[in-house]
């Protein structure tokens, strides 16, 4: 960057002092929070957010150094809620990934799904929609609510993976039938109300990885990371 482009030193406190002012709104809104999901806390976790990654950004591009402080890209992605002040209606939009971590475990536990019922309805199967992952699959998540499956997802020889939870807020319920096509393509992210996301990029810890390699001496190898909540 030029010298006629950096920002001035007079930017860069002014950028630090504005970090200062939201650390203290935030402990306040903590303080004085109403419970364990207050939009204030929300919101003045946002602007520390925002007034850190600003600062960070003008230190880089006048001195040439960093913060210690890592900003969650979800919440940067959310733009101020702009919705219903008492919504009437809400949306839960929830998203899990998997890896299928032991398909003959899934492949079994669909077989045992799959006979139950031909016990049941005095036929003899043939095993047919178990004998492959998807039709597996299927048969899990028809005996099965999502919840359960996310409890008990190793015993079915499923890896978790990331996922992420939105409540949304409207002024009315959406008519029947009206978003079953695309359930995730009409949200408008200004009335998230709250998100809630887990990755394993968040377990990410360079200190950590570092030790790693002195005990190895080598470079790690890839592998699965287990996930840890990052929300807010």
């Amino acid at each position: 960057m030029s010298d006629a482009a950096q920002p001035t030193a007079a930017e860069v406190r002014a950028a630090a002092e504005a970090v200062k002012t939201a650390l203290d709104r935030h402990l306040a809104a903590v303080e004085r929070r109403s419970g364990e999901d207050d939009p204030a806390v929300y919101e003045a976790f946002n602007e520390l957010a925002g007034a850190a990654e600003a600062y960070d950004e003008l230190l880089y591009d006048r001195y040439d150094e960093v913060t210690p402080f890592e900003i969650p890209a979800a919440e940067d992605a959310l733009p101020p809620y702009t919705g219903p002040e008492e919504p009437s209606a809400l949306s839960v939009l929830i998203r899990r990934d998997y890896a299928v971590a032991e398909p003959r475990r899934l492949l079994a536990h669909a077989q045992r799904i799959e006979a139950a019922d031909d016990e049941g309805s005095g036929t003899s199967g043939t095993f047919d929609a178990s004998g492959t992952v998807h039709g597996a699959l299927g048969l899990l998540f028809g005996e099965y609510e999502p919840d359960e499956i996310a409890s008990r997802h190793k015993e079915f020889g499923l890896e978790e993976g990331d996922s992420t939870l939105w409540v949304t807020a409207s002024d009315e319920p959406a008519e029947a039938g009206e978003w079953l096509e695309a359930p995730f393509d009409q949200v408008d992210p200004a009335q998230v109300v709250c998100r809630f996301d887990v990755s394993a990029v968040f377990d990410e810890d360079p200190d950590d990885e570092a030790d790693d390699l002195d005990d190895t001496g080598g470079d790690l190898e890839d592998g699965p990371v287990p996930a840890l909540d990052a929300d807010r």
